[in-house]
This record gives C-alpha cells, sequence and structure tokens, in this order.
C-alpha cells in the first residue's frame, strides 16, 4: 500500500491559517494579528499535534515554512521542546519551491517541477508524509486532490483578511469528515477530512 499525505493546518473559526505561530511569521498583506494561536494552545492540541508528528516519516513543506522551520528547529535538539526537533532533524524533509535554494538543514530535498510524479515518488518511499502549515502549497495540493487527509484545527476566534486554505476564488472541492474530535480546554475542534473529488454535488431541498 502506497503510503499517505497529510495536510494539517491551525485554523481561525473564519477560516484564516495565516501566521498562527508568531507576530512575525508571515505579515504579508499586512496582516496584523500574527501568534493568534499562541494565546489558545492547550494540552488537548499539544498531545493530537505530537501524536502526528511521532507518527510521520517524512516532512513535505512550502519554502517560507522550511525556512522558519530550518531556523528554529535544529537549534532545539537539546531543549524544552528536544522530542519534536529530534524527531524533525531524524526524517528526511521535502520542499517545493519555484526557485533553487539552499537547503541546509540535514536530510533536505527539493523538488522537481513535476509535481503529481514527485508525489508519488514520495508515497511509494515513506508511509506517512505530513504538510505542515505552506498555505500556498498545501492549496496546489488540494486543487489537484493530490492529499488523503486534511487535519483542520479549528480556533473559536475570527480575525478577518488573511491568507485562506480555501480562498473565495476556488477551486472547489467535496471532503468526506473521517472525525471530529472533542473540543479542547480553549475551544479548538480537530476535524479530519478525506478527499472525495472537485466537483461538489448540488440539488433542491425536498
Amino acid at each position: 500500500m502506497s503510503g499517505r499525505i497529510h495536510i494539517d493546518h491551525f485554523t481561525t473559526l473564519d477560516g484564516v491559517a495565516q501566521a498562527p505561530g508568531g507576530p512575525d511569521e508571515d505579515t504579508e498583506g499586512g496582516f496584523a494579528f500574527g501568534g493568534w494561536q499562541a494565546p489558545l494552545i492547550d494540552d488537548t492540541v499539544g498531545a493530537q499535534v505530537d501524536e502526528g508528528i511521532q507518527a510521520m516519516d517524512a516532512l513535505l513543506l512550502g519554502r517560507r515554512t522550511y525556512d522558519i522551520f530550518a531556523s528554529y528547529w535544529p537549534h532545539q535538539l537539546d531543549g524544552p521542546e528536544s522530542g519534536i526537533a529530534r524527531k524533525f532533524d531524524a526524517i528526511p524533509k521535502y520542499v517545493a519551491s519555484r526557485g533553487a535554494p539552499e537547503l541546509g538543514w540535514r536530510d533536505s530535498h527539493l523538488l522537481g517541477s513535476d509535481l503529481l510524479a514527485e508525489v508519488s515518488a514520495l508515497r511509494e518511499r515513506h508511509q506517512e508524509i505530513h504538510v505542515i502549515g505552506s498555505i500556498n502549497f498545501s492549496r496546489t495540493l488540494v486543487a489537484n486532490g493530490l492529499f488523503d487527509q486534511l487535519n483542520l484545527w479549528v480556533y473559536p476566534i475570527v480575525v478577518g483578511p488573511g491568507k485562506r486554505l480555501f480562498p473565495d476564488d476556488g477551486p472547489p472541492a467535496s471532503l468526506e469528515l473521517l472525525a471530529a474530535e472533542a473540543a479542547s480546554e480553549k475551544g479548538a475542534v480537530l476535524l479530519r477530512y478525506g478527499w472525495r473529488g472537485s466537483a461538489p454535488e448540488t440539488g433542491y431541498m425536498s
């Protein structure tokens, strides 16, 4: 059986997934609420995230998220977050980029331009590949149905303008709810979705 690709996203109730981790993470478009997740993180979400991290055997990232991770996690190998840091350091990291960046983090690899072929190759090489953040790259995967499971942590906060996994101009998609996990102490709900197709069904209410 070929490996599975998971997309992991933290999002506000109005769908914004931009810069959950800190004020300087991504200010593009004048985004004013960087770090919106920090006051709402709790042990329940932490355990859910850690479970996913420990299960993965490869990371698949967009260039911006890779740069953020590479500037932080290699320096946390002996700190309080060493469990996550050492896991990330030990597994291969694959990076989608239109350029030719230098990838200095250990076991990092640049994907080629044929995304379908690259994703197929990763499925043959790994059992559980996770995309974390990487909004623009995640949009491309979703638009082409190149994922198996979307893990969406939805937080009870509304921020208005910002980058969304599902932008106003589409493309359309049809998903299947696989699981809805209980709300955490701070109100976040984890929704797990599978891909169904790119053509949502319509009809009349009877």
